[in-house]
């Protein structure tokens, strides 16, 4: 950690408290002078630090983002992610793209292993199929984790499955929402669809393997304009409608994005039947979409189970079985 980092730190800790210039130099191991600099360059990077009259410094409150606090967040709650590669933007194109970009040009992928990228927006979000994500700033959080296992990727579609519970499970402990999955990547609260996962992989041509995958969240924290439209008021929604949110954004990008990266290393039966039971798929008339684009195909089925490699058993009209691997499928009302 540098030295703005340690001082931010123990600002972050103790908020809205007076801390003298001496006391965060001692914590430091370093000169008042040393102090003073790092509280310039935490200043120049946009917080808010007040001087007081006995020489102290005060962290005023407010939600900041940085890559600083993010890494703070990270370490604090993930250990293993300590020396991981953390990014943040205010605005990127996508961070999924970025991280394919950084893989691209890699001599060995998994040097990105475990690597974290956060944006607060958006230009050119994307879902499945090339479908856009709406990702303006202020409203959510957009981020995209590079896993690079040993052995490389066997089930892509675990990888998607388990994110969505490591979602769920951030979603319950920060805000007290009780989500749910729609098959396979679509996480609900209240009937609305409040966060996508989108999980692209990385080749080897020689091998055939999928070496690396690049999982990329985005979460609607907040209503914003975009949601409220005609297009997507009936289906988008966000995790607090028009409250104010209380939780930084950054503790809840550190912990999706953590929690997303230790969850790929647990028991995967175990993991399925978490994910079965946070689904609002299962027991529900679907209408299967067995071709993207191609209604000609479509067919409605019942959904009766979800396999351990994460594949949605369907019931048919004629009774039937049958196992999907890809597609998608809408909830029939």
């Amino acid at each position: 950690m540098t030295t703005k980092d340690k001082v931010l730190k123990i600002l972050l800790d103790n908020k809205d408290s007076v801390l003298s210039g001496e006391k965060i130099a001692d914590q430091c191991s370093v000169s008042r002078a040393a102090v003073w600099k790092a509280v310039k360059a935490l200043r120049e990077s946009g917080y808010t630090i007040k001087a007081a009259t006995n020489g102290g410094y005060v962290l005023v409150s407010g939600d900041y983002f940085s890559t600083e606090i993010l890494k703070a967040e990270v370490e604090e709650n993930f250990p293993f992610l300590k020396n991981a590669r953390i990014e943040s933007f205010e605005e990127i194109d996508s961070t999924n793209s970025y991280a394919k970009r950084l893989l691209a040009q890699a001599e060995n992928q998994k040097d990105y292993h475990n690597s974290i990228i956060v944006a607060q927006s958006q230009t050119a979000g994307r879902g499945r199929l090339g479908r856009s994500f709406v990702s303006p700033a202020g409203t959510g959080i957009y981020a995209s984790m590079i896993y690079c296992p040993q052995g490389g990727i066997q089930d892509p579609a675990k990888i998607t499955a388990f994110s969505a519970v490591a979602v769920c499970r951030v979603l319950k402990k920060l805000y007290k929402v009780e989500p749910k999955i729609k098959w396979i990547n679509d996480i609900y609260v209240n009937d609305k669809k409040v966060c996508g996962i989108l999980t692209e992989g990385s080749a080897n041509f020689e091998t055939g393997m999928i070496e690396s995958a690049i999982i990329g969240i985005g979460i609607n924290i907040n209503n914003n304009a975009l949601i409220e439209t005609e297009e997507l008021k009936n289906t988008a929604g966000s995790i607090l409608g028009n409250e104010k949110n209380t939780v930084s954004r950054c503790k809840l990008a550190a912990l999706v994005a953590g929690e997303t990266l230790a969850i790929q290393n647990e028991a995967p039966e175990e993991l399925i039947k978490e994910y079965k039971a946070l689904s609002c798929t299962i027991g529900k008339k679907v209408l299967v979409h067995p071709v993207i684009g191609d209604s000609r195909e479509d067919y409605y089925a019942e959904a009766v189970d979800i396999d351990i490699k994460a594949g949605l058993v369907v019931l048919l009209p004629d009774g039937t079985r049958k196992t999907l691997n890809s597609g998608e499928v809408s909830l029939h009302k």
